[in-house]
């Protein structure tokens, strides 16, 4: 059977050395020059910027099967941003230029990549959006919904977001403070359109959520 270019780029990955990082390590640091190129095998990372007065706010969640930092990989571009453990993760690392050979040399890996790449760039686009636009409460909606979607189980009906989010974590996404995404979450939950399963947000109604988002058009 033919291996699809996503498991030909975990086995390439598992030829080199594999890392563990605990939950809350920081794996690479804003002007750091990372040491390679990193397939993430297992958990959650997060890529985050500061701003000059300590504000954090994250950018993206990586998962199982993403591959990090992807400008510097390619073009060599100087990282700007932190990568901290949002969870214990498992993951690979391979120096950059067999990185460039290994997919150079793999057309269907290379398009793969790119197809991750342009999903990713689509969705912070969308983030840019209802980080200009709309009210906390919709912001707020807006990011547990898109969360639910790329990173939720569906279970009874519920979908379960996978990645262990806290109020700052979704506070950190959209640009407000903890205080204010508290609020706004607890408004949510008044609705009954979100829950708590242990450290885990619920989504009981999708659709009614989208509704209240600013994704809805």
């Amino acid at each position: 059977m033919k291996k699809t270019p996503s498991s030909q780029l975990e086995l390439f990955f598992r030829d080199f050395a594999q890392l563990h990082y605990k939950k809350g390590e920081t794996i690479l640091r804003a002007e750091d020059t990372p040491t390679g190129v990193y397939f993430l095998s297992k958990g959650f990372v997060r890529l985050y910027a500061v701003s000059q007065k300590g504000e954090e706010l994250t950018l993206i969640i990586f998962k199982s099967g993403d591959f990090f930092p992807v400008m510097w990989a390619v073009n060599n571009a100087r990282t700007n941003y932190y990568l901290e453990t949002m969870t214990n993760v498992d993951l690979w690392r391979v120096p950059q230029d067999k990185f460039l050979v290994f997919i150079k040399s793999n057309p269907e890996v290379f398009f793969e990549l790119t197809s991750k790449i342009l999903v990713r760039f689509g969705g912070l686009l969308k983030r840019m959006e209802y980080l200009v636009f709309g009210n906390a409460y919709a912001k707020v909606a807006s990011i547990i919904t898109i969360c639910a979607e790329r990173f939720g189980r569906r279970e009874k009906g519920k979908v379960i977001i996978e990645v262990p989010l806290t109020h700052s974590d979704l506070a950190s996404m959209v640009g407000v403070t903890r205080e204010t995404a508290s609020i706004e979450i607890k408004k949510i939950e008044k609705k009954g359109l979100i829950g708590h399963q242990g450290r885990l947000i619920v989504v009981k109604n999708l659709k009614g959520l989208r509704k209240e988002s600013l994704l809805e058009s």
